[in-house]
């Protein structure tokens, strides 16, 4: 528990990172005075480094190994997090934000493939679930601190806080963006402590390091488990996107099924929620306190992470997925409904009568259904799907997609949201439908399945 909840840290720091900007968005709008598109490019420049992170990740582990890995995102995610607190530019800070994103890509890749290698398949996965679930306590944990932080922002003239204000030398925005930096280092202490994978230890010839992992991680038959991960890896090679091609649409189809399962994931929607909720709840009149409103997301996200922590080594990937996707499509539906009920006063919009409260409740349905299904299926997936062989190349090519539809998600929908807020989320409906006949045909079961017997 202790080692997969260390490995699971850079989760915390992909959430983490990935949403603080939520509640600096504003801030950033006016003190750089840019609109609607610059700022879509400015919170999406991360997923651009994201996907580069998550397509060298699993390369870069087979390098230099699992645990140099994760100490270099550590080292990453701390300087990102200090040059987007002093950016000169929002050109410059895009660009820091790019470098937290490539630490967030590596540690999407890491941390699932790590855990699934020192896991026992009995408990495999609810083991690799701690990195949602540190994902999600990320987003939890930056929008706690980033309400704290406004909460202590100097009083404006209209009597809100001012996130422009003077605090501590620098505006409050920046506070919330350099506030990464301590979740860094303690992901550098902690991979530092955690031992390294025995599978990469195998494969490098230090069998007797190898085996004192498994004694500690595992206890057992430790001979046998050894001989397990020697056969595997006998047939196992260092792959790469070339072992990937094959079947009738160029890759092979357990490939596209992780790259369709990742595009799903995202093209539902679901971090518009937490890269943008202030602006969101700001937006269709919810002003009482729009960042502590978006506060009730993150905790509704965790709820549902522990729901599949419980139910995920029991009920099976599959069957949750097919019960999140049909709470996803209620939920983004009549959300969609109460924002084509959206008025326009004194050129803002707002929700009139029980629709602001009607458009909260089912948003955070939305969240749960996710959180409980295919927000840790994914990753519990992408780490155990795919045969040895093929393993390291697919789960780069996999999450890489994932961070690619992330990008196209958020920086369409500033302009979307502006265009039409009710058709924007109508159209996450549809992909929450489609997802469902796609799981159900193309989908396999994994529960309790050792990673070196997929095929």
């Amino acid at each position: 528990m202790f080692i997969a909840g260390a490995a699971a840290v850079g989760g915390f720091l992909f959430g983490y990172d990935s949403s603080n900007i939520n509640g600096a968005v504003l801030g950033i709008q006016r003190h750089f005075e840019v609109g609607d598109g610059v700022t879509g490019l400015t919170v999406s420049s991360a997923l651009i480094g994201s996907a580069v992170g998550a397509w060298f990740g699993g390369l870069l582990s087979d390098r230099i190994g699992r645990i140099r890995t994760m100490q270099l995102a550590a080292v990453l995610f701390l300087v990102s997090a200090l040059g987007a607190m002093f950016p000169f530019s929002v050109w410059d800070l895009a660009i820091w934000r790019v470098v937290g994103g490539i630490a967030i890509g590596v540690a999407s890749v890491i941390g699932p493939a790590y855990i699934a290698e020192v896991a026992p398949p009995a408990y495999r996965g609810r083991l690799a679930s701690l990195q949602q679930l540190a994902i999600v306590l990320g987003i939890g944990v930056s929008a706690l601190v980033n309400w704290v932080i406004k909460a202590v922002a100097p009083v404006g003239a209209d009597g809100a806080h001012d996130l422009n204000g003077n605090l501590g030398g620098i505006e409050p925005w920046q506070w919330m963006l350099g506030a990464a930096a301590v979740p860094a280092v303690i992901y550098f202490v902690l991979a530092s402590i955690i031992p390294e994978s025995p599978h990469f230890l195998l494969a490098n010839g230090k069998i007797d390091k190898a085996r004192k992992v498994l004694r500690e991680v595992e206890g057992g038959d430790v001979d046998t488990k050894l001989e397990d991960i020697r056969r595997s890896l006998r047939t196992e090679k260092r792959s790469t996107v070339r072992d990937l091609v094959g079947g009738r649409f160029g890759l092979l189809p357990i490939v596209w099924v992780g790259i369709a399962l990742a595009v799903f994931q995202q093209f539902v929607g679901i971090n518009v929620i937490f890269y943008y909720s202030d602006t969101l709840w700001h937006s269709v009149g919810q002003n009482t306190d729009s960042l502590l409103i978006s506060m009730v997301s993150p905790v509704i996200n965790i709820i549902g992470t522990f729901i599949a922590i419980a139910f995920i080594d029991k009920v099976g990937r599959k069957p949750l997925l097919l019960i999140g996707s049909a709470g996803m499509l209620v939920g983004l539906g009549v959300a969609a409904i109460a924002f084509g009920n959206a008025v326009t006063v004194n050129g803002e919009l707002s929700l009139p009568g029980a629709w602001g409260p009607v458009a909260l409740v089912f948003a955070n349905l939305f969240v749960i259904s996710f959180a409980m299904s295919w927000g840790v299926i994914l990753w519990v997936m992408l780490g155990e799907m795919f045969p040895l062989r093929i393993r390291g190349a697919a789960l780069a090519v996999g999450t890489a997609a994932n961070w690619v539809a992330n990008w196209a998600v958020t920086v369409s929908f500033p302009s979307m949201a502006d265009w039409n807020l009710s058709v924007t989320y109508w159209i996450y409906a549809a992909f929450a439908l489609l997802s469902i006949p796609f799981a159900l045909r193309f989908v396999r079961e994994t529960k309790g399945t050792a990673i070196e017997d997929v095929s």
